[in-house]
Order: C-alpha cells, then sequence, then structure tokens
C-alpha cells in the first residue's frame, strides 16, 4: 500500500490470470447461448406435448403422460450451468436419479451434492492448521474453518425447505426460489472467503493450489444449483409448468401476501417506535446487565419472536458476536453518537479481515437501530472492520459505522441500511451481500499517504448470484479534509454489481469515478457497474471510465431489479423491523 501501483487490497488478481478468465468467459458465453436455445427447444416441446395431452383429453391442465426421459431433463438442467459435464454425470450418478424425470427432485438431488460435498470440506482445515508451522498461514485456515461451516450451514438452509417440518408450502414457491438463491450465493462466497484470507497471508501457488482443489466439487455443485434455480425452474414457471407455485401472487384485502400469519401482521402495521425491552444493558450498572455479551448470552435458541435488547448511552469496549443461533434479536440504544460499541482488532496486528469485526452478527433477522459501531483501530493498521453481517433479513437503522479500511462488512445473505453514517478510506462498503443502502451519509476520510479512496468494493463471483450494492439516494461528502484521490469503487471480483442511484455526490471525486482492482488492467466485461440520476458537483458521467461492464445510466426496468421488493425481496421482513423504505 505503499504507492498507487502497489496498491493491493486482497484477493488481487494477475494480469495473465485476467487474461486467462477473460478467454474462458468468451468460452462460457458461447456454451451458454447453444444451451440456452436447445433448452428453449426441449421445453417447447413440453409444453407443447403437455398442452396436446389435455386437448385430446378434454380436460383442463393435466401432466403429459409423455414427459422427457430422466435423462432429457436432467441434460436440460444442467445445460443452464457453468459446468455441464460435472453437473450431469454427479447427479445422474445417483440412483433417485435414474428414476424421475420431475425438475423439482432432480434439483432436491443437486442441493445433497451441495451439502455432502461441504460436510467433506469442512473438516479439512483442521488438518491443514497441524500441517503448518506458520501461525499467519494457520490463521487463515482457521477463518477457511469458519466459513466452510458457515457455508455448509447455508446450504442446511436450503435442504431443510423441502423437509417434512418445513414452513414453507412449497420450496419452490415465490419466497421460496428467492431464499433458495441467496443461501446457495451464501455457500459460494464463504467458499471464496477461504481463498481471500490466504490471499492476504501470501500463501504459496501450491497451498492455493490444494486448497482449491479439494474446494472444487463444493464450489461446482453449489453453481450447478444455483444456476439451475436461476434460470431452469423460473424459465419453467414462465411457462406455467407445475413444478411450483407463486404463491407471492396470493395478497390480501391489506397487502400482505395470505400466507403472512396474524400476529406477523400486526407485527407489520406497528407504529415506528422503540418496542418494549426484553433486556436492558447498561454500563453505569443501572439495567439488568453491564455488557452486550452478557445480554445476548441470554438470548433464546432459534426464537420466532422478537427479543428485544435496549443499550443505554455509553461507550462498550466489547467485541461482539450475535451468534446463528440467535434470530429475530432487535437491539436499539440511545443514538448513533451516544451508544457506541467499539475494539480495535486488525490485521497488521495479525488478524484476518473476517476476523477483525467490533461487532459481528450471525444469527437470521438481526435490527439495530440508534447505535455506533466503531473499529479504532486507526488508518496505520490497515483492515479493521466495524461491523460484519452474514444475517439474513438484517436491518440497520440510524446508525452509524466508524472506521477507515474495510468498515462496514456486508458479507452474504439480504441486508437493508436506512439514515446510516458510513466512514472510512478504502473499500468501506465491501463484501457480497445483496444490500441496499438507502438515505445514508457515506463519508471519505483522509487515508494513509500514497492511498486512494474507494467506497465501495463488491465480490459477486458467479453470473448466478443475487448479490450487488446499491447506493440509493444517499449523500456522499468528505468526513474532514481529503487530499488524495477519490473513486466511487472498484470491482473485486468477476462479477462486481455496484450501483450509485439518486444520490448526491460531492468532491473529490476523480471526474473517471471508478478505478480498476489491479492498476492498469481493465476489468472483465462480466462486471455490472452502473450510475442513475445522481446529481451533485460530482456527478457528471461524461468522463466516466469506458470499462465494456460499467453503464453510465440505466433505463428505470434495469433500475428497479435492484430494488427493495425485487432485489431483497424485502417488504416484508423490513416492514416488520418498523423501518420505511423507498
Amino acid at each position: 500500500m505503499d504507492s498507487l501501483n502497489s496498491f493491493k487490497g486482497y484477493g488481487k488478481v494477475d494480469p495473465v490470470e485476467e487474461q486467462a478468465f477473460r478467454k474462458k468467459t468468451r468460452k462460457r458465453l458461447i456454451i451458454l447461448a447453444v444451451s440456452l436455445v436447445l433448452l428453449l427447444v426441449l421445453i417447447i416441446g413440453v409444453v407443447a406435448g403437455t398442452l396436446a395431452h389435455n386437448k385430446k383429453s378434454g380436460g383442463g391442465i393435466k401432466p403429459s403422460t409423455s414427459g422427457p426421459s430422466s435423462a432429457q431433463s436432467l441434460k436440460a438442467m444442467c445445460s443452464v450451468t457453468q459446468n455441464p459435464d460435472s453437473c450431469f454425470s454427479s447427479i445422474s450418478a445417483m440412483e433417485e436419479a435414474n428414476s424421475t424425470s420431475d425438475p423439482k427432485k432432480l434439483f432436491h438431488l443437486s442441493l445433497q451434492l451441495v451439502m455432502g460435498s461441504l460436510e467433506k470440506l469442512s473438516g479439512l482445515p483442521e488438518t491443514w492448521m497441524k500441517s503448518t508451522s506458520d501461525p499467519e498461514l494457520q490463521s487463515a485456515f482457521r477463518v477457511c474453518q469458519v466459513v466452510f461451516q458457515d457455508a455448509t450451514d447455508a446450504a442446511n438452509d436450503t435442504i431443510s425447505l423441502f423437509s417434512d417440518d418445513s414452513e414453507s408450502e412449497d420450496p419452490l414457491s415465490g419466497t421460496g426460489i428467492s431464499d433458495l438463491k441467496t443461501w446457495l450465493s451464501t455457500s459460494l462466497t464463504n467458499l471464496e472467503t477461504c481463498l481471500d484470507a490466504l490471499g492476504e497471508v501470501n500463501a504459496t501457488a501450491t497451498t492455493l493450489d490444494e486448497v482449491k482443489s479439494a474446494m472444487t466439487d463444493s464450489t461446482q455443485f453449489a453453481s450447478n444449483s444455483l444456476a439451475i434455480v436461476s434460470k431452469f425452474l423460473s424459465f419453467l414457471d414462465k411457462f406455467h409448468i407445475p413444478s411450483h407455485r407463486k404463491l407471492l401472487s396470493e395478497v390480501d384485502s391489506v397487502g400482505f401476501p395470505s400466507w403472512v400469519k396474524a400476529a406477523d401482521r400486526k407485527l407489520l402495521q406497528a407504529p415506528a417506535a422503540n418496542p418494549k425491552p426484553d433486556l436492558v444493558v447498561a454500563a453505569d450498572g443501572s439495567g439488568d446487565v453491564k455488557t452486550i455479551t452478557e445480554a445476548l448470552g441470554k438470548v433464546p435458541k432459534k426464537s420466532k419472536t422478537r427479543f428485544v435488547i435496549f443499550v443505554k448511552a455509553g461507550t462498550y469496549n466489547e467485541k461482539v458476536t450475535v451468534e446463528k443461533q440467535m434470530w429475530n434479536v432487535f437491539m436499539y440504544g440511545d443514538g448513533k453518537d451516544k451508544t457506541i460499541v467499539t475494539a480495535a482488532v486488525n490485521f497488521i496486528d495479525g488478524t484476518r479481515t473476517l476476523l477483525t469485526a467490533t461487532f459481528t452478527v450471525l444469527g437470521k433477522g438481526f435490527v439495530a437501530k440508534n447505535m455506533c459501531f466503531q473499529n479504532s483501530a486507526g488508518a496505520s493498521k490497515h483492515q479493521a472492520v466495524a461491523l460484519r453481517s452474514t444475517s439474513d433479513q438484517s436491518v440497520f437503522y440510524n446508525c452509524s459505522f466508524d472506521a477507515y479500511q474495510d468498515t462496514l462488512y456486508s458479507h452474504t445473505n439480504r441486508q437493508f441500511y436506512s439514515n446510516c453514517d458510513i466512514t472510512g478510506t478504502v473499500d468501506f462498503i465491501f463484501g457480497n451481500a445483496a444490500a441496499i443502502y438507502q438515505n445514508c451519509n457515506i463519508m471519505p476520510r483522509q487515508p494513509l499517504p500514497n492511498q486512494f479512496v474507494t467506497i465501495t468494493a463488491q465480490g459477486k463471483i458467479d453470473v448466478n448470484q443475487n448479490t450487488g450494492i446499491m447506493i440509493q439516494n444517499c449523500n456522499i461528502y468528505p468526513k474532514d479534509k481529503v487530499t488524495v484521490k477519490v473513486y466511487l469503487g472498484r470491482p473485486w471480483k468477476a462479477y462486481s454489481t455496484t450501483i450509485f442511484a439518486l444520490s448526491t455526490i460531492n468532491g473529490p471525486l476523480e471526474p473517471q469515478g471508478w478505478i480498476e482492482w489491479t492498476f492498469g488492467v481493465t476489468p472483465p466485461p462480466t462486471i455490472f457497474y452502473a450510475e442513475y440520476q445522481n446529481r451533485g458537483p460530482a456527478a457528471a458521467v461524461t468522463k466516466r471510465v469506458t470499462w465494456p461492464g460499467y453503464k453510465s445510466s440505466l433505463t428505470p426496468s434495469q433500475l428497479a431489479e435492484f430494488s427493495v421488493p425485487k432485489f431483497l425481496n424485502g417488504q416484508p421482513w423490513i416492514t416488520a423491523a418498523q423501518v420505511t423504505y423507498t
């Protein structure tokens, strides 16, 4: 990080690897285009056969008795993946695959492959840690251990949708498909995070190859299942082939889907006020407990109702984790400048980026309001995360995130930020969640000498992941005097996706707007970077980058893909958090 040319984050791509990726991408696009044509022909044949059968039988919609064979159905499904050969061979090797052509059942088999491969992978980091005496490499393998387990848990969530006791009427309903896309995307991101950690410690090529080889099945299987649910099953739905129903289309008279329970509707319609706390945290001893960690220890496991924690004004010097089994925690303070959670764990002192966070949220359905999350390590300590969230359907309202490099790590799953203050220097909003930031103040600050400021670094790694950073109706302006170059962001991974829309951009900002991850190497055309009707003295797009993957404007329909209802499938759970959205 000593100069512009040597400026490095993590996961930096070698220019030779970049060129190889481009060639591979072009080949994949050609194969995919041909496969989609073949898929269309096959599905039209299925639909035509079904309609012909129905016409002959003189009835309504009935399943055809002369549908495709198991092999034909499986080939059609696998044709939409990036690894069609491994998809077909791995699923067809399963005994159950030979007795069904039902897309839903074949997809379920693909999920079982994902789960099985991840369970095997999860045991390897412990062996890797024992095989080296290098403490830095051991710390990277420890990250691998954490994220492999997280990937397994996400895969288990997909499998659970198909269980007999699942609350979902149909795992391939509108909400079910969104959940499947999210959790499979999460598994893939967690696998990539292991490689990021190894990159941070400059692991040898031999070590990287060994880990990548061990991850091959898990990565390909998860990518295959994600492609199937994103393309094939969604495509079948357009033809109304009976593999699933659109439950989201069933809306009652008060605007909620009919499957939302009565108790949940009351919560959705509640006024925007702080709920009565179950526990009060006060550093001065005037509450139920003195620390946030102690309060979290009293949260019921996997609660389906809100558990509310009020954190009184004060500075809480503690590293906090909302564990996976802590569901639906609502935590609020006295204000984003009054209730402050702070620590100083950082990269320079030997901790990998993933584990530096002052506040880590793992349990789903987390809501935070009127609080400050801070990493006080300072710019000289490089990566030092204030908050990391992997909490699915998490909401942060009127909160502050204060640090320098890598302030806010929106790691995985679906997240929503409203009326928040976010401060930092290098890649200070980053990760691979499906994350929307609305009405926030985004404030660059002065970095180390010879560094420049990048607001975002998005990490999408697979074309079918439903992830990205959407910054909407925000104010971007410096927190203090910034004398270095400032950029809206840089593409961290091959499919990085970032949009700045309807926001006010005040200087300083370089006219080109964005910068490459690897200095001087144009990002691949697979990225999606865009701006839409921003305003302010630095919002002009006439001198922006000319990357193939950058769009200086979007159509309203393109923008709508990144709205709260569509991108986050988010109306019910965001409203339940008593937070308004646009």
